[in-house]
């Protein structure tokens, strides 16, 4: 039987910019939102405070649940690799008390290569997963108009 894993992702943004996660594969150079699988036990809040402190650094203040993508592999690009993966993906709101705290991270994930705030201007341009929520950035905020996404990628 295979499992459906759940993940917190947070979405934050400083200065008309996005703070992502810089990663690179096969395919070349792509972006993703700070977060990541939440452990048994775990609260969706303490498994998100851990993965930021992993992955960028530093502490996150959690703001409120933006909204709900599932990732079902077998339907995306990734098929061949992700054919058995299913994720459920909670994005939340999150600020940081200094974005000048933003530092390697205690343990990485095997793809990402960095940290990397980008511009919402430059969005459109930069491979960011998933590419559906780029539409969603207006005048320097987000908004989904619904929580609930669907399985996208």
């Amino acid at each position: 039987m295979r499992h459906i894993r759940t993940a917190a992702r947070a979405l934050i943004i400083t200065d008309n910019q996005l703070l992502t996660i810089k990663m690179r594969d096969r395919s070349g150079i792509f972006y993703i939102l700070p977060g990541g699988g939440q452990r048994h036990g775990e609260t969706l809040h303490e498994g998100l405070k851990r993965e930021c402190l992993e992955e960028i650094g530093t502490e996150v203040e959690i703001g409120p649940l933006l909204y709900v993508r599932e990732y079902i592999g077998k339907n995306h690009e990734f098929r061949k690799a992700h054919h058995a993966f299913h994720q459920v993906e909670n994005v939340f709101r999150c600020t940081l008390d200094d974005p000048g705290k933003i530092g390697p991270g205690s343990e990485h994930d095997k793809k990402q290569i960095g940290v990397e705030w980008i511009p919402l201007s430059e969005l459109p341009n930069r491979r960011l997963l998933p590419e559906a929520i780029k539409a969603f950035f207006k005048d320097g905020t987000f908004d989904p108009g619904t929580h609930y996404l669907g399985d996208l990628n």
